[in-house]
């Protein structure tokens, strides 16, 4: 191929994060498309290494990537004490973005029709036939590429207009302790303890490695995110007034920004073009989890693939998002207290059930139990309020990959 030419591809995916790659590990192990996935060159547009987490019951594929598993989750409430549940037969589990890519990039090599290309993505459109990507290589010469369908999860420039407009924003740490300060058995995922916002609300986030190594994680769910040094004096605070962790060494770093957004999000961009990913809605709007809906998609979208279809299913139901919407305002106005009302989740509802709440798959009768343990009246009067509410748009925020 010479720069220039126009390449063919059965699928080309834009982005190389977590829709990205999910999508053509799951269309490579199908074996009935040649894909083209093209990620950013080495430079600032590129993102560091990342963690993604996700609770699953039994075997998905994503063994051989899982890095850490828990069998056991916790929460603390505001007033200190802990929630400890067991999800069986889920376990929550981490994969680190380097060894998922490597894992696809090696099933794109050997399935003789995939490839990876470094190249900056400039244009997008649906052509006669097809669709059409323009992109630039590193040496600066330009390549455009065809194929019958493209599957976009590059973040759009600006949300769609909503009603409720949040970000979960966090920093994290990857720290070495001097002394065993941790459990490898327990994750876990909240941990109101740390001092409140004004506005939102903000948790603590651990995920025991060794037991003198973990992911530990400061967390926001409000407007606007931190400064890089606000962050660091939360984790600070956490490590040592909350965990008591003594001396440390910080050998990794992340940060992100999620939206967490009662919006519309259009899955096609084209006759043949379609965005995944956050992009395409797939982040869970009330709680910021991504990486499960993700999957479930790239199955569906695999299968529609094999089949002949040129389908791209929601990632979330609509009673699910509407639920979602009730939530996200009720948390802004302030008329719930975030801490209070997800950690009575856990201690109400049996683990199990809430998980797969949290992830659009209980039924309605389970969804109304549910409901009963949270505030009713500050809910109804959320969603009485919600249909004569405008929907606006928010400026770009920078968004982040979710860790979850």
């Amino acid at each position: 191929m010479t720069p220039g030419d126009a390449a063919a591809s059965d699928v080309v995916v834009v982005g190389g994060g977590a829709a990205g790659l999910s999508l053509a590990h799951r269309l490579t192990g199908a074996g009935t498309a040649t894909v083209t996935v093209i990620e950013p060159p080495d430079g600032p547009l590129r993102p560091a290494e990342r963690t993604w987490c996700y609770w699953e019951a039994g075997t998905d594929g994503l063994e051989g990537v899982v890095s850490a598993s828990w069998a056991t989750l916790r929460v603390h409430g505001a007033d200190g004490r802990p929630v400890t549940v067991e999800p069986a037969p889920f376990t929550y589990r981490m994969v680190r973005s380097t060894d998922f890519e490597h894992r696809v990039h090696d099933r794109l090599a050997r399935s003789g029709g995939g490839r990876v290309l470094r190249a900056t993505v400039e244009t997008v459109r649906a052509v006669r036939g097809g669709a059409e990507v323009r992109c630039k290589l590193p040496g600066g010469w330009s390549l455009t590429l065809r194929a019958r369908r493209v599957f976009d999860s590059r973040p759009l420039p600006t949300p769609p207009p909503a009603r409720t407009h949040l970000l979960q924003h966090f920093r994290g740490w990857f720290v070495h302790t001097d002394t065993e300060r941790f459990d490898p058995t327990v994750a876990d995922l909240m941990d109101f303890r740390v001092p409140q916002p004004a506005h939102g609300l903000a948790f603590g986030y651990v995920l025991p490695l060794t037991p003198d190594r973990a992911l530990v994680e400061y967390t926001e769910f409000s407007r606007s995110a931190l400064t890089t040094e606000a962050y660091e004096s939360a984790l600070g605070h956490y490590c040592q007034e909350i965990l008591h962790l003594g001396a440390l060494t910080v050998e990794q770093t992340e940060q992100g920004a999620i939206p967490m957004t009662d919006a519309r999000f259009p899955r096609r961009a084209g006759t043949s073009v379609f965005r995944i990913g956050t992009a395409g809605g797939a982040t869970r709007p009330a709680t910021g989890y991504t990486f499960a809906a993700v999957q479930r998609q790239s199955r569906a979208i695999a299968a529609a693939q094999q089949a002949g279809q040129g389908t791209v299913p929601a990632p979330h139901g609509r009673r699910a998002l509407a639920m979602d919407a009730v939530l996200l305002r009720a948390l802004d106005t302030g008329r719930v207290d975030g801490p209070e009302f997800f950690t009575n989740l856990f201690r109400r509802v049996p683990a199990e059930r809430l998980l797969r709440f949290l992830d659009g798959t209980t039924s309605l009768r389970e969804e109304w139990g549910i409901g009963r343990s949270t505030p009713a009246w500050p809910m109804l009067a959320t969603a009485a309020e919600l249909p004569f509410l405008s929907r606006r748009r928010r400026p770009a925020a920078n968004p982040g990959e979710s860790h979850r």
